[in-house]
C-alpha cells in the first residue's frame, strides 16, 4: 500500500544531487522513491538508475516514463503520464508483477485508470505548480476529494503541495502526498521529508 510521503527526484531543483536526496529521503523512512529524469541521455539515466536501485533495497523504487530503464535496472515498476506509453502495452512488457502508476487529471481519467488495472494513481496537479510546466489545470481539494471517494485505488496527490496545505490534501482522502520543491530545495532533505511523514501518523 502506498502511504505517506512519496518522493520524486528532480536534479534541476536539488541542492546535493539525486543520490544524496534519495539517501536522505530513505533516512526519513520514505517508502516510495520515483526516479524522474527529463534531462540526461539514456546512458546517464541508466547508470544513475542502477545506483539508486542499489540504495532502495527496502523501498519501492519506480521509474518515471522509461519502461526500458525500469526493466534494465529491475525497478519495482513505473509511473506513466497520460502522454506516455499506453497502460495496456506497458503491462504486456512489464508483466503482471511490476507496479504501474498512472497520472490522472480528472475523475474521468481516474476511473479509466482503475478500469485498466493501474496499481495506483497520481492525482495532479492539486494546486498550481512551477515544478512541472505541463501539469494542467489544478484539481483543487474538492476535485481530489471526488477522486478519492469514487476510486478504490491508492491516490498520490501531487502539485503545489507544501506544509501549509498538506493537511487539507490528506483530509480530502489522499493516501500519499508528494511535495518536490518543498523538500529538495532545502538544506536538510531528511528533516523536511519527516515533516510530511508525521502528518500520516
Amino acid at each position: 500500500m502506498i502511504r505517506g510521503y512519496y518522493f520524486i527526484t528532480d536534479s534541476g531543483l536539488s541542492k546535493a544531487g539525486n543520490l544524496s536526496d534519495v539517501e536522505q529521503a530513505l533516512k526519513a523512512n520514505v517508502s516510495v522513491i520515483q526516479y524522474r529524469n527529463k534531462t540526461s541521455d539514456t546512458r546517464e539515466f541508466f547508470e544513475e538508475a542502477i545506483a539508486l536501485r542499489k540504495i532502495c533495497k527496502n523501498a519501492t523504487f519506480l521509474i518515471n516514463d522509461r519502461i526500458d530503464i525500469a526493466l534494465a535496472c529491475n525497478a519495482d515498476g513505473v509511473h506513466l503520464g497520460q502522454s506516455d506509453m499506453p497502460y495496456k502495452t506497458a503491462r504486456e512488457i512489464l508483466g503482471p508483477n511490476k507496479i504501474i502508476g498512472l497520472t490522472v487529471h480528472s475523475i474521468e481519467d481516474a476511473l479509466a485508470a482503475q478500469e485498466m488495472g493501474a496499481d495506483y494513481i497520481g492525482a495532479a496537479p492539486i494546486f498550481a505548480t512551477t515544478t512541472k510546466s505541463d501539469a494542467g489545470t489544478p484539481l483543487g481539494v474538492e476535485g481530489l476529494k471526488e477522486i478519492c471517494q469514487k476510486v478504490e485505488l491508492p491516490v498520490v496527490a501531487i502539485g503545489g503541495i507544501d506544509l501549509s496545505n498538506a493537511q487539507s490534501v490528506i483530509n480530502a482522502g489522499a493516501d500519499s502526498i508528494c511535495a518536490i520543491s518543498a523538500v529538495i530545495t532545502k538544506e536538510n532533505v531528511c528533516a523536511e521529508a519527516k515533516k510530511f511523514q508525521v502528518l500520516f501518523m
